[in-house]
């Protein structure tokens, strides 16, 4: 097996020698938002467009089977009208996807993100089967490699790792999860932030987390899944909550919502779960993200009657980007201007992705990893080998 260690210094050795002036690594905030963070984040506000803010609020998605992206996602790279893409991997890839971002007027790197679930080239065993094992350093080690070879390739987000506790075995993805236990669900999330992100997620061997799916998503009913979830407050904070309050403790610089609705409220326009609990109660200061195209399927819930009306909800209830669908870009500034939609919103949305994106290091160093020859000297090492003490 790959040694996560072998990958970390290879790593160490391509880091440049000064990140860049007013640099915040994740270790410096530690709870605290940094000040000078923040002042870069407010003066590149002041600089924005509102099509150019609304633009960082919009995920595109690539190719999930080539990894590719199209000609229209370089277009609107070049304008500064989208924030962050799905699926686009490799180094050419997301080499031409950045440096179309870079010629936008505010230079705004764009944001790649991927679903590195249990490894990226080299593959380790399901979620629930390393529970199974109760090995939390095998377990972290594992995802720092897959840290590693993610970022060589321009991956520098993964949607992982799923905390979804899973007590229905009918219900299709209890697999990517760490079964039913609260305990070992919350330890299994911090050690695999810990692998994901370390202390430090603008090293060129580390990857952005995001805890999944935000929350109670493994309680459908009937395992049947998108299903409507219903249960008490109390269940829901001493079950269901204490493995993504684990993931916020560990660091975790994202957050996903889920696909069904909580109590009869979508997770994805839930202001109680994604301003009163996460924001206010928990403090996260992070990235909130939907899922494909959870935005735009609260009109199956029945709660929006159109596009223009999912996002005004999702905007509301505190989802930063938008997967997939188009709510934000297409009827923001309208929601705007009929008064349905601040702008102090809309700032907080850019801020929480603006945040990520400096933590991450991209403003300093928008090309971590992203070269040919270092994606196949860091995904070929095969060679190595290492026995769990």
């Amino acid at each position: 097996m790959l040694d996560a260690r072998e990958l970390q210094k290879d790593a160490a050795e391509r880091e440049p020698k000064s990140p860049g002036e007013g640099f915040m690594t994740p270790a410096d905030s530690s709870g605290a938002k940094d000040a000078d963070l923040e002042d870069r984040i407010r003066n590149l506000l002041d600089r924005m467009s509102l099509q150019e803010k609304l633009g960082q609020l919009q995920m595109a998605p690539g190719s999930f089977t080539s990894g590719d992206h199209n000609p229209a996602m370089l277009d609107l790279a070049r304008r500064g009208l989208i924030g962050s893409v799905l699926n686009v991997r490799g180094a050419r890839n997301t080499n031409e996807l950045i440096s179309a971002s870079l010629e936008s007027r505010l230079k705004i790197p764009i944001l790649l993100g991927f679903d590195v679930i249990h490894g990226y080239r080299t593959l380790f065993p399901i979620p629930l089967a390393c529970a199974a094992t109760w090995d939390l350093t095998a377990v972290e080690r594992s995802t720092a490699i897959a840290a590693a070879e993610a970022r060589s390739a321009g991956v520098q987000w993964t949607f992982a790792p799923m905390v979804d506790l899973a007590r229905d075995p009918r219900w299709g993805r209890v697999q990517e999860g760490a079964g039913e236990d609260t305990f070992l669900g919350g330890e299994m999330a911090k050690a695999q932030v810990r692998g994901f992100q370390g202390t430090d997620y603008s090293r060129n061997d580390k990857i952005m987390a995001c805890a999944k799916h935000f929350a109670a998503y493994g309680a459908a009913e009937a395992g049947l899944d998108y299903n409507a979830v219903d249960m008490s407050e109390r269940r829901l904070r001493e079950i269901y909550l204490p493995p993504f309050k684990a993931a916020a403790d560990a660091g975790a610089g994202s957050f996903m919502t889920a696909y069904m609705d909580l109590n009869g409220v979508p997770a994805t326009a839930n202001s109680w779960l994604l301003q009163t609990v996460l924001r206010e109660e928990w403090q996260f200061d992070g990235m909130v993200v939907s899922d494909f195209l959870s935005v735009s399927d609260l009109i199956t819930h029945g709660l929006a009657a159109n596009l223009s009306e999912a996002g005004r909800y999702a905007l509301n209830a505190g989802v930063d980007v938008e997967m997939a669908s188009t709510s934000y870009g297409q009827f923001g500034a309208a929601l705007l201007a009929a008064g349905q939609v601040s702008i102090e919103t809309i700032n907080e949305r850019v801020s929480n992705v603006l945040r990520a994106k400096f933590r991450l290091g991209l403003f300093n160093r928008p090309f971590p990893f992203a070269d040919e020859q270092w994606e196949n000297q860091t995904l070929l090492k095969v060679g190595m080998v290492h026995t769990w003490p």
